[in-house]
């Protein structure tokens, strides 16, 4: 037996995934274990967690996803090339790189109780690449890559054929449509690595009417090519900042982080049509790479990772324009799916056969039912087992009822797709903003998705589900304001298509025999600025801090008591 542990983490979203001869057993993100959202921090926690799920004491190899030596030396050569504009970053990237950073295999070797010569590398982009052609179905694709920076590359095109991985084309640091996202985010006065999701959304609000400006910053070439004039960035000479004062003078002064969005005020609009050009820029730059990689590989199927491939609005137009029959996003496409390509990478090299197809995405802990009903009850809420959950939930969710739901294991990535949601009827639109005020308690243009019954999407939708529909990766146009809940300003939602005969599935069969559409509102069980909960005790403390009407935990189902 071989079982290979990957390792991602030390700037976002660190992650552990195991494979077990061939088999992909377990991938976790170590903010569920930690409760720090997007911990940086070496991944233990969730290698261990993994470790234990696979029934294994210790790895026949430990995988980091990038090379650390090669990005050290990228760090400070840049830093060298930029003195004495870096001066500032020096301290803080010095003392980062020639610490924590540059002793991590140790320190992953010291910390799971592995050999040192057990715990190897691979670089950054083939992890990400790994990650995403390795779980798809496909035998053979184009693959795109695309992020912030890893040690030299920031975007890359493969082709992965039964033969492996074989690098196309890339572009190097610090052309970065990654670190273009981020700068933007931090502009518009949100955290980066975390609120870029926030601008997808934001940008549905607004107008790309700031799209001449923006081609100053970033040039598109007819070949797939991109350059940025660095000019207007600064997250090569700046420890804080993704963007310079020249960015501000473009289009006027950054929004201020703490003052509260009302997109019924000309100001917070003139920000929301920055986002809606930026997120035309990026679609635009992606669809050039993609039908470049079409090009290059003369395949019909194409699958990205990369930060930047979880832009779900984006992803949706290339698979419309780019040239290809299939488009596959795995749900953790970011940096957290880099231990699961170092993971399979490290058990090929070993001569495991490549993994089945990812189906699903509850790769991570298992809930304890029992758990849950001692510690709610030790708190005083109403607590009874159900013989048939399924229906429970869906007579609450029939009387208008916002149920924070559990079941089975954890997903893996940053969606929710079943086992970790809070759940809710789909069709009007106060229930959407009910949620986010009073429940998620952020900002009101942010959107919901649906999780449908797959075969029946299409009563709904313009189109049919598709690979990245599985994992909640693309969007849907609907066909009318039916799902008021769940239909985004501009017409589209981020449709999740559930197998029927999944667990997740039968729950959407109770919906509709209840109130005649398989269809659920369903968004991540965490509150503003948390991780998503992972176990029992995250769950009953999430109940217990925020206004749902009940929390489900496999057959328990949890209340609060009349006052």
């Amino acid at each position: 037996m071989s079982a290979v542990l990957g390792i991602s983490g030390g700037y976002h979203d660190a992650a552990a995934a195991l494979v077990v001869d061939g088999v992909v057993v377990a991938a976790l993100q170590e903010e569920r274990l930690s409760r720090v959202k997007n911990d940086p921090s070496p991944p233990l926690r969730a290698a261990r967690a993994c470790l234990s799920i696979g029934g294994i004491a210790a790895p026949d190899r430990v995988v980091f996803y990038e090379n650390p030596y090669a990005r050290i030396e990228r760090v400070l050569v840049s830093l060298l090339r930029g003195f004495p504009r870096t001066f500032r970053q020096f301290p803080r990237a010095i003392g980062a790189q020639l610490g924590s950073k540059l002793w991590i295999l140790d320190d992953l070797a010291e910390g799971l109780g592995v050999p040192r010569a057990k715990v190897t590398f691979v670089a950054h982009h083939e992890a990400h690449a790994a990650s995403a052609f390795y779980a798809s179905p496909y035998p053979r694709a184009a693959v795109l890559t695309v992020d912030g920076v890893g040690e030299e590359a920031a975007t890359a095109i493969w082709h992965g054929t039964e033969q492996g991985l074989r690098e196309v084309a890339h572009v190097d640091y610090p052309c970065s449509l990654g670190l273009l996202y981020a700068a933007f985010t931090a502009y518009l006065g949100f955290a980066v690595n975390e609120g870029e999701y926030k601008v997808m959304g934001l940008a549905a609000w607004g107008s790309p009417r700031r799209r001449e400006e923006l081609a100053k910053v970033v040039q598109l070439s007819s070949d797939g090519g991109y350059e940025l004039d660095l000019s207007y960035f600064a997250f090569h000479t700046d420890t804080e900042l993704g963007f310079s004062s020249k960015l501000e003078a473009l289009l006027g002064p950054r929004r201020p982080a703490e003052r509260p969005w009302d997109l019924e005020t000309a100001e917070d609009r003139a920000y929301a049509d920055v986002a809606a050009s930026l997120q035309a820029l990026l679609e635009d730059a992606l669809l050039g790479l993609a039908r470049t990689a079409r090009k290059r590989t003369e395949e019909e199927c194409l699958c990205l990772a990369g930060g930047v491939a979880l832009n779900a609005v984006a992803n949706a137009r290339i698979a419309r324009e780019a040239g290809f029959s299939r488009v596959f996003v795995q749900p953790a496409a970011g940096d957290a799916g880099g231990a699961l390509g170092a993971a399979i990478l490290g058990a090929m090299k070993d001569g495991a056969p490549r993994p089945a197809p990812m189906r699903d995405a509850a790769l991570g802990v298992a809930v304890d039912a029992g758990e849950a009903n001692m510690l709610a009850s030790a708190l005083g809420f109403a607590v009874k087992r159900v013989d048939d959950r399924d229906a429970e939930v869906a007579g609450r969710l029939s009387r208008g009822e916002v149920i924070a739901f559990v079941d089975g294991r954890c997903e893996f990535g940053p969606r929710a797709l079943g086992q970790r949601s809070i759940l809710a009827d789909p069709r009007a639109a106060a229930t959407r903003e009910r949620i986010n005020r009073a429940v998620k308690r952020r900002e009101p243009f942010r959107p919901f998705a649906p999780s449908a019954l797959a075969g029946t999407e299409l009563r709904w939708y313009d189109e049919p589900g598709d690979d990245m529909t599985r994992f909640m990766t693309t969007v849907r146009r609907a066909k009318d304001t039916t799902l008021g809940a769940v239909t985004h300003v501009d017409g589209t939602a981020r449709l999740h298509t559930v197998d029927p005969e999944s667990r997740f599935g039968a729950l959407l069969s109770a919906v509709e025999r209840e109130s005649g559409i398989p269809v659920v509102l369903n968004t991540s069980l965490n509150g503003a600025g948390e991780p998503i909960c992972a176990t029992a005790a995250d769950a009953v403390a999430f109940f217990a801090a925020h206004a749902v009407d009940a929390l489900v935990v496999e057959d328990v189902v949890v209340t609060r008591r009349p006052s």
